[in-house]
């Protein structure tokens, strides 16, 4: 078995868990360089944005012109030039023009928006592919695809609300009262204003006491999302321990915290609400109440009263929905930050500036020297290990579980950096090296094995990509698994299920080692490549390991004795360090440790084949 790895020290903010509170103006800062790459389109979005609220304006002042129009005498000859060819005509043309550019607005700045959600995904997804070991074994797949998830549907609403709802309104909402100032007496700017102020306060102050609640049913939302992802994949040992209703129990748990904090949120939603139509009405009162005694005194025109009652319903209708709005962009601020600081976790193990790749060109030797490894620090797992695997030779690790085994292969990865000692590749130290040439100089058959949900021809390929079918099935050929793939009835087009689990044990083993064959790399590692396989198919398949590890440099980590016999030399290894080492026949004679595993594994098979 694996060596645990336990945190080294607490983790930042799982995903689904409550964030601490957020810089906006930082997170949207962030956001910027990913919408300059569309910089043209940003202004050429705004300058629509303007021209559609100009147009938008113009139109209550049109409006005024053509109620003023109709005090023409009946039979006036001029009524028919004035009112249906002018006014009519230019009121139409604005309505259009407001259409109009808004579509050309969405049309131009469609591209920015999906660009930049597309950017800040694969970020984000390439950065977790570089993420450590470490970080993987800790995290809820559930909640972190949550919040990235969230986080690429609040890089859209964020841009959508900002740019279409928040900027246009304040334009709007600039001109009107610029109008207001200098066409009427200053009750009308001030009553605006002030209704405005209040409404903007009032909305503001409530949707920040409000988002707490919405925080609260995202994390309940996350933790739901976890648990039913964590127990679909584990589908079989739920049944196995018939805790189908445990785990029910489990969801619903969430399931009811996200139903009081959605309840919450409604509730307020409604005193939001009702506040916000208060001040309006309040205001809208006031205002009309001034308009129509001015009319009554002869200081405004029926024209006036129109076009400011058209003004303040044109600035009140999406006022209406500022605190939605306001609430939307700042949950997609948070959900935002929430991928943003998955963007900022650390790379526990990265290259150094300037790393050059690992030159290997032919089978290397590969040593370890004083390696000393904890995966906490106050647990050291390898304790000043040495060895030396030479070049295009075989060199075993056996023992107890627990012992650091697999650690090697996981060091050899660089999945982690050593805390002392180096380990070389051709004498070139690993951390000194990039990783990804590293890793293309390995090939691993781990213990367990998992598979993608695809094909079977899809998962062997996977060590070579761009391979050919003939040198799938000729790698198929070699791990014993071209007969069983070809009698099925789809062949290599087989779906082996959510990890691989429509495969038996030693069928997912068999197509990880054709996907190492075909890998073809120069350092072989089979982690306890045949543990799940029958007898007669281990030795079959032991052959072509043998015959695969020739010329290459390989580490074999084994329980089965009876499959290290032929290694150049075998390592014994007991609590982080090693025993023994010699080859078989040398520990044998020396009568320690090994001996006595050979010796108890040889019993075990005498009885089966008794039995």
């Amino acid at each position: 078995m694996r060596s645990m790895a336990p945190s080294a020290a607490p983790t930042e903010t799982a995903p689904g868990q409550p964030a601490p509170p957020t810089n906006d103006w930082k997170t949207l800062g962030r956001l910027v360089p990913y919408l300059m790459e569309y910089k043209w389109r940003v202004l050429a979005a705004l300058l629509f944005v303007l021209t559609a609220k100009v147009a938008n304006v113009g139109i209550p002042i049109l409006l005024k012109h053509l109620v003023d129009a109709l005090t023409i005498k009946p039979g006036d000859p001029a009524a028919i030039l004035v009112v249906p060819v002018g006014l009519l005509l230019a009121y139409g043309l604005l309505r259009l023009s407001t259409s109009l550019f808004t579509e050309l607005r969405e049309l131009v700045f469609a591209k920015a928006t999906q660009g930049a959600a597309r950017s800040i995904a694969l970020t984000t997804f390439g950065h977790l592919h570089a993420l450590s070991l470490r970080f993987h074994l800790e995290r809820q797949t559930g909640g972190m695809t949550r919040d990235i998830e969230r986080g690429v549907k609040g890089v859209e609403s964020l841009i959508s609300y900002s740019l279409y709802s928040i900027f246009p309104t304040f334009v709007e909402v600039a001109l009107v009262l610029g109008i207001l100032a200098i066409k009427f007496d200053p009750w009308f700017f001030w009553i605006t204003a002030i209704a405005l102020v209040l409404y903007v306060t009032f909305t503001v102050s409530v949707t920040e006491w409000r988002t707490r609640f919405r925080r609260e049913a995202n994390v309940a939302d996350s933790a739901a999302h976890t648990k039913a992802i964590d127990s679909l994949l584990n589908f079989e040992t739920v049944k196995y321990f018939n805790n189908e209703d445990f785990e029910a129990a489990r969801y619903d748990e969430s399931l009811e915290k996200l139903r009081r904090a959605r309840l919450k949120s409604q509730t307020t939603l409604s005193l939001l609400n009702t506040g916000q139509q208060l001040i309006i009405a309040t205001a809208l009162v006031a205002i009309l109440w001034r308009a129509t005694q001015g009319v009554v005194d002869g200081k405004l025109t029926l024209g006036d009263l129109v076009m400011i009652n058209a003004f303040m319903i044109q600035l009140y209708i999406p006022l209406n929905f500022l605190g939605a709005i306001y609430r939307e962009i700042k949950q997609s601020l948070t959900d935002l930050d929430r991928m943003f600081t998955l963007l900022d976790k650390e790379r526990e193990v990265a290259d150094k500036p300037g790393a050059k790749a690992l030159q290997c060109d032919a089978p290397p030797a590969v040593r370890f020297d004083n390696v000393h490894f904890a995966y906490d620090p106050d647990r050291e797992i390898l304790h000043g290990v040495s060895f030396e695997i030479p070049a295009g030779k075989t060199v075993a690790v056996v023992g107890p579980s627990g012992s650091g085994k697999s650690t090697l292969a996981r060091l050899l990865f660089r999945f982690y950096d050593v805390q002392a000692g180096h380990i070389t590749i051709n004498g070139q130290d690993i951390r000194g090296v990039t990783q990804a040439s590293v890793r293309k100089a390995i090939g691993i058959v781990p213990q367990d094995t998992v598979l993608f949900n695809d094909t079977i021809a899809y998962n062997i390929a996977y060590g070579k990509p761009n391979a050919t079918r003939d040198e799938v099935a000729g790698a198929a050929r070699a791990a014993r698994i071209h007969d069983f793939v070809a009698s099925t009835p789809k062949g290599y087009a087989t779906m082996v299920g959510e990890r691989g689990l429509k495969l038996s044990g030693g069928e997912k083993q068999r197509v990880a080692i054709a996907r190492t064959l075909l890998k073809n790399p120069p350092i072989l590692i089979f982690d306890e490549a045949t543990s799940a396989l029958d007898s007669a198919n281990e030795r079959a398949i032991q052959n072509e390991l043998r015959s695969a590890a020739q010329n290459k440099t390989a580490l074999v980590i084994a329980h089965r004795l009876s499959t290290v016999v032929d290694a150049h030399e075998i390592l014994v290894m007991e609590a982080g360090q090693i025993k023994e080492r010699g080859t078989h026949t040398e520990l044998l004679e020396k009568g320690g440790s090994y001996a006595r595993m050979w010796n108890m594994q040889q019993e075990a098979k005498e009885t089966k084949q008794e039995a």
